[in-house]
């Protein structure tokens, strides 16, 4: 893809409103800062097990990956990772992307409306910044969630506390964002447990109550207005279903005032002990998504991503504090085996100091499981295909434009793209094209025509998952741009998400072509800066799409 990409795609991307680059170059800049960015999360990551060979931690943790269901360790037998050459690039990237996204989403977040110096505001898709945003938050320690993440965390404890006064009957510490290594450590050895997670603490805040009696309160009012989420078993996506699970969450009740939607209320893991002798507990963990329940999908790992406000009386909160240990060496080599086994093996053959001691054999000593070893070498070589589907052909969609409307589902992956789309900044260039919900789909290529005096705005492409849409690539449309011709997707190469493949989400029914911005023109007559509407550009400068999809169906042995 690397050499791929350099010297055939000179396509030009735009990072900001007037700067374009090629996308090759653009591509060799975010690989160079994305393995920067790797190699400090990894190194922290490393110094966390006490174990210094990071090439090692790769291999087993891609391998962990793939084929947890089907290699073991144990009984004495390791898999020797030193035998193998690749570190399993496909998977550093994937983690890594993945990351970067979570993160830089929500804390993207603020640049709505422009600043006080200028009504100016930047509609370039936010994946484009991801690394550089990483890398300069990494740098800075940051742990402060965006303006916007604050106001959820606010409208929450206000409709909780009310009638309490700060100060006085309760503390608020937080909100507070979890930092870039947190979140590359807790993916880096989770994924592959799940078929899809929920990071349900991106962000967290702790309501401290001085007395009982009013953290009863409290509770009462979240258990008599959310009486669904409290002291049931939280269903995530992995246990009903991605699409049963949106649907459900599409229908729960929000907090008042807010577009915060609860779905779990539990007592804290640490009160455990005091419900065993019949006591109530004093701790609370309180789950909830703002506005939709965010998705991020990269390669074959998907997240959503949600908020956690923790309730408690500050008493026993304080005395818990000290107890807490993250993710200490035990924990993650417990998700871990296959290093696990490999760290045990030669931490105890190096404290013997006896070459003649006999050390417990690994996989590649046993001639019966070579197969395995061809399997090891494929997963780090990224030399693997999902057999669960079979090709079709593809599908060709040619547009010429719709009635100018307003998209009415939100975006699970843009969700600045849903506040604009309220303030009348977003309009469906074309579509929704009808897809069969049956069939998996993936992007081939998709471009579009837009006159070149249009600026200002990005277009991107979305597919129907639920009740909901997400976007499959988008780019900015800069100033000085010279062709009419678009292309978001070219095949083998997403010109925002960088990766080579772009599946459309499981029982996707429909796609459809955004545009969302201002575009500007200067009114000779008021001798004055004006904005184009997105309807009136549409009608005018629009001039069609094309997108061919790939199809395939499951097969069901």
């Amino acid at each position: 893809l690397l050499l791929e990409v350099v010297n055939e795609h000179n396509d030009k991307i735009y990072t900001t409103s007037w700067d374009a680059k090629e996308f090759g170059k653009l591509f060799l800049e975010q690989l160079q800062s994305r393995n920067l960015l790797f190699g400090e999360l990894l190194t922290e990551f490393s110094k966390l097990i006490d174990f210094s060979d990071k090439k090692i931690i790769q291999r087993a943790a891609a391998v962990q990956a793939l084929c947890c269901t089907h290699l073991e360790a144990g009984d004495g037998n390791h898999i020797d990772f030193q035998n193998f050459s690749s570190t399993a690039l496909w998977y550093q990237q994937e983690i890594l992307s993945l990351v970067m996204r979570v993160y830089c989403e929500d804390q993207l977040m603020d640049d709505l409306v422009g600043s006080n110096d200028s009504y100016y505001v930047e509609y370039v898709p936010s994946a484009i910044q991801d690394a550089t945003k990483c890398k300069k938050d990494i740098e800075e320690k940051k742990i402060t969630p965006s303006a916007q993440r604050a106001q959820s965390f606010e409208k929450l404890i206000a409709f909780l506390v009310d009638g309490l006064q700060e100060g006085g009957d309760y503390d608020v510490q937080g909100p507070v964002l979890k930092p870039l290594q947190s979140l590359f450590n807790k993916m880096f050895i989770r994924r592959g447990q799940t078929a899809v997670s929920v990071i349900g603490d991106m962000t967290r805040a702790t309501l401290l109550v001085k007395n009982e009696k009013d953290l009863r309160v409290i509770v009462k009012r979240i258990e008599e207005a959310f009486p669904s989420i409290h002291g049931k078993e939280f269903q995530g996506p992995s246990e009903v279903g991605v699409d049963t699970f949106l649907h459900q969450v599409f229908k729960m009740k929000k907090v008042p005032e807010s577009d915060i939607i609860p779905y779990r209320f539990k007592a804290n893991s640490s009160q455990k002990k005091k419900m065993d002798k019949g006591e109530p507990p004093l701790y609370y963990n309180f789950n909830f998504f703002d506005g939709i329940p965010e998705y991020h999908r990269v390669g074959t790992t998907e997240m959503f991503v949600a908020f956690e406000l923790q309730i408690g009386l500050e008493a026993e909160v304080n005395g818990l504090r000290g107890d807490h240990v993250s993710y200490e060496e035990g924990r993650i080599l417990n998700a871990q085996p296959l290093l696990k086994a490999y760290k045990d093996v030669h931490e105890k053959s190096s404290e013997s100091h006896v070459s003649t001691t006999a050390v417990p054999s690994s996989l590649t000593e046993k001639s019966e499981s070579q197969d395995d070893m061809k399997l090891i070498a494929a997963v780090l070589e990224g030399n693997f295909s999902n057999c669960r589907y079979r090709a079709l052909g593809q599908m060709e969609i040619d547009g010429e434009g719709t009635a100018p409307i307003s998209p009415k589902r939100l975006c699970l992956n843009n969700k600045r793209l849903n506040i604009w789309a309220g303030q009348n900044k977003a309009v469906i260039l074309d579509g929704p094209f009808e897809l069969d919900p049956s069939r998996r789909y993936s992007v081939d290529s998709m471009g579009l025509n837009m006159a070149t005096r249009i600026c200002g705005i990005s277009v991107g492409l979305f597919a129907y998952f639920g009740p909901y849409v997400v976007q499959i690539s988008a780019l900015f449309l800069g100033y000085n741009r010279k062709e009419e011709e678009v292309s978001l997707i070219k095949p083998g190469v997403n010109f925002l998400t960088m990766e080579s493949i772009s599946m459309l989400p499981p029982q996707c029914d429909g796609v459809v072509l955004v545009a969302w911005g201002e575009t500007p023109y200067y009114d000779e007559k008021e001798s004055k800066w004006k904005m184009h509407t997105l309807t009136e550009l549409k009608e005018s400068d629009y001039h069609g799409m094309k997108l061919v999809l790939n199809q395939y169906e499951e097969l069901t042995e």
